[in-house]
């Protein structure tokens, strides 16, 4: 299962000098994605401030204010990105955000394409979490989607981003932790329609549901 990560492993944490700015003008002109630029640094343990469960920025989404576009003629905005600074993509707009720990989402993963989902893009940040691209109100009718499904009372390591919440892409840098990655990367048929997240919650939530379960028996 480590394939899956591909260059996702050791010693690629170097970038050129304005790769930030090439992803975000990517995110937007291409994807049609929000960006911010994002300000402050992750603490060395993954951190943030805000109360988000498992915050897919941290420390970086402080008194950020997203761009909807981006002209790339424009010295304003390329200065924005003139030193690498790290992109951000608000949640709740083109898309809301499963985060589960990597294990158990990677199983889901191979579960998922063996079944035939379509799936988002899916993201890998360095905290040891995935983060699986879905249809935007996810966040909100999440409890809603668990109770639905017969996961409502089980004690699940699930989160999920929605609106006020961002997700910081690659190429960001997470302090000492390393880069983000896309395991899966956006798609034109992807980007702009996420896969509702019914299609992929359930597995998710089996997976992650049977990590939990085993870790006692790990530990003993």
């Amino acid at each position: 299962m480590d394939n899956l990560f591909g260059d996702l492993r050791f010693g690629s944490r170097r970038r050129a000098r304005g790769s930030s700015y090439r992803a975000a003008a990517e995110y937007t002109g291409r994807w049609g994605w929000s960006v911010a630029v994002g300000s402050g640094r992750t603490a060395a343990d993954g951190r943030c401030g805000c109360a988000a469960v498992h915050c897919a920025a941290p420390g970086l989404h402080d008194g950020v204010s997203p761009v909807a576009t981006l002209d790339a003629h424009a010295p304003s905005v390329r200065e924005l990105w003139a030193v690498d600074a790290p992109v951000l993509l608000p949640a709740g707009r083109s898309f809301d955000v499963l985060d589960v720990p990597a294990q158990p989402g990677l199983q889901a993963l191979v579960r998922l394409e063996r079944m035939g989902t379509q799936l988002g893009p899916v993201l890998a940040p360095p905290t040891g979490r995935l983060l699986f691209f879905v249809a935007p109100g996810t966040a909100a009718r999440l409890p809603e989607l668990l109770y639905r499904m017969g996961w409502d009372d089980a004690a699940l390591d699930l989160a999920c981003h929605g609106e006020g919440s961002y997700v910081a892409a690659p190429p960001t840098v997470l302090g000492s932790l390393g880069p983000t990655r896309w395991l899966r990367r956006p798609s034109r048929e992807t980007a702009g329609c996420p896969p509702e997240a019914r299609l992929l919650l359930g597995t998710l939530a089996y997976t992650c549901h049977r990590s939990r379960e085993r870790a006692p028996e790990l530990a003993g």
